[in-house]
């Protein structure tokens, strides 16, 4: 599968799920809609793809933009394994993500509905501008079908399985700013919410 092919697949997924230093001189307004994401310029959409993560990332990191005809193309070619998209979610305020190949595979798995992860290594990524996920009787949940929308701060993601027993960590957001999200599921993964921006 190309990798714009298995970009492009993710969005499509994070559309039922939640799924991380400006470079433009005037970077978009936060409540800016999907719609306006994609029809701003590739140098806009790049600089918001690229706010995703931190700098020392970043800055070597692909990246993928909407064409005219909506859908995704590539903008840049990745030298660090890294790949920026400019919004992940189909919501009002833009949520751009940065994600290395094991992520990648990840979500292809899950958008091919595949019983589990296969990625062999664990995965990052890092959504700087925050994210929002969906909640339905105060748990998490993957669909978005009868559930609210809730934001999230900035942070980023370690895509491999975690297990709440074993680990003892927590399964909902709460003050530490780490927590399982799908527990339960073979996609659960862990949520840290920490600014990825202030990495060195």
């Amino acid at each position: 599968m190309s990798k714009q092919m298995l970009v492009a697949g993710m969005i499509a997924c994070c559309l039922v799920m939640p799924v991380f230093v400006f470079a433009a001189d005037k970077p978009p307004k936060k409540g800016a809609s999907v719609k306006e994401v994609k029809s701003m310029s590739v140098q806009e959409q790049t600089a918001l793809a690229l706010s995703a993560a931190p700098p020392h990332i970043s800055k070597d990191a692909g990246v993928m933009v909407f064409g005219a005809d909506g859908k995704l193309t590539e903008a840049r070619k990745s030298a660090n394994g890294f790949t920026c998209i400019p919004t992940v979610m189909n919501l009002p305020a833009p949520d751009p993500m940065c994600m290395d190949a094991a992520v990648q595979q990840w979500v292809t798995d899950l958008t091919n509905n595949a019983p589990k992860p296969t990625n062999t290594v664990p995965g990052i990524a890092y959504m700087a501008r925050g994210g929002s996920h969906f909640e339905k009787g105060g748990q998490v949940v993957m669909s978005g079908e009868g559930a609210k929308n809730v934001s999230e701060p900035p942070h980023w993601m370690l895509m491999w399985p975690f297990d709440a027993a074993g680990t003892k960590l927590p399964i909902a957001p709460n003050p530490s700013g780490v927590y399982i999200m799908f527990e339960g599921t073979p996609y659960a993964h862990l949520m840290v919410y920490q600014d990825p921006r202030k990495m060195k």
